[in-house]
């Protein structure tokens, strides 16, 4: 099984890398986000790497950290989500935006991905909804986020993210200068607090 490759770039292709690991080349499928953070041929690369063992091939796909690896798994838990269309939802969002577009039960943005359609969009938001705080890495505050998207968080909090929202701000540039927000503001604080602290987080 392999974990891991350390070597140099000797090719990059369409959707895979060829990596050269003292003499020998692997080739390792990634996402279109991947293959455009790696470097030239030549360069040295660290791949996470996930190995498929089939009756009739061996296959390895290649990340850029062990948390694009997990979501790469997770995603595949989902009925009919197969390792092309969970590489397509990685090379269109990163984990952290996957993480709140999930916890804001946001099937546009996923749907934005090639090859997830509305119904796959459905259920990839629907059965990660529970799980996919725990692969959030980067992404904050989720829990605000799903009281967000359950429509259950307080008042002048999702007021407070309307105005945001209403000022051009996007949901989740929004939510994450709101969540800010009440750290500082504290417990009980109205609407019209969250919004100009959340723009004061904003303008940083």
């Amino acid at each position: 099984m392999i974990g891991k490759l350390k070597g140099t770039i000797d090719e990059i292709g369409e959707d895979y890398v060829l990596v050269d690991v003292h003499g020998v080349c692997y080739v390792a499928h990634c996402s279109a986000r991947t293959l455009s953070k790696l470097g030239s041929a030549g360069e040295a690369c660290v791949l996470f790497i996930e190995t498929y063992v089939r009756e009739d091939q061996l296959k390895l796909f290649g990340f850029m950290t062990a948390l694009e690896r997990e979501w790469f798994n997770l995603l595949q838990s989902v009925q009919g989500v197969g390792a092309k269309v969970a590489l397509a939802v990685l090379s269109t969002l990163t984990p952290g935006e996957l993480a709140n577009a999930i916890a804001l039960q946001d099937r546009a943005a996923v749907s934005r991905a090639p090859g997830v359609g509305p119904k796959v969009a459905m259920r990839l938001v629907t059965e990660l909804k529970n799980r996919a705080p725990a692969f959030a890495g980067e992404a904050i505050n989720i829990a605000l986020k799903q009281e967000l998207g359950e429509g259950v968080a307080a008042a002048p909090v999702a007021d407070a993210v309307s105005a945001l929202t209403n000022l051009g701000y996007s949901r989740d540039q929004a939510a994450n200068a709101i969540a800010a927000a009440m750290k500082t503001a504290g417990d009980g604080a109205d609407s019209a607090k969250l919004i100009r602290l959340g723009l004061k987080e904003l303008a940083r």
